[in-house]
């Protein structure tokens, strides 16, 4: 008779475990961390964003994906993008975007796409991998996917 309580106490933990977690306070959670360091190595590595001679250009997402991410974290300092901000109507056109990171088991796939001005622009899909140096992105592994 000691099993069913047994069974029925490592049901109830299981279930706990498997419980998503609630939306943090003020917004929804933070992305995961995998889809962050997934980012910033496309960021880093392919289009060789830095915080000296190359900064990155304000940051964009697909659709309703909008994680939420410490980019300092990562030596990059993106700005939301803005459609609507006040000046030169041509820097609005300047951004640098990224779709929610498709994981399976060799890694990622991510859209991404940059934009330096009207009609210059192109698309990528790139596979990222996690070892040991972190998420990293290998030499060729992002294709081009459309050009304006």
């Amino acid at each position: 008779m000691r099993v069913l309580p047994a069974l029925l106490a490592s049901t109830a933990l299981l279930g706990a475990c498997a419980t998503p977690m609630a939306p943090g306070p003020g917004g929804p959670p933070m992305a995961d961390g995998n889809d962050c360091a997934v980012i910033a190595a496309i960021a880093k590595e392919h289009y060789r964003f830095n915080d000296t001679d190359n900064r990155p250009l304000p940051i964009r997402f697909e659709g309703d994906y909008a994680p939420r991410c410490d980019w300092s974290r990562y030596g990059l300092a993106f700005q939301p993008y803005d459609p609507d901000a006040p000046g030169d109507p041509r820097e609005r056109v300047r951004w640098v975007s990224f779709a929610r990171p498709v994981y399976d088991g060799r890694g990622a796939v991510v859209a991404a796409g940059i934009m330096h001005g009207p009609l210059a622009g192109m698309g990528y899909e790139c596979r990222v991998i996690s070892g040991f140096a972190g998420w990293t992105v290998p030499e060729g592994s992002c294709r081009n996917t459309w050009v304006s």
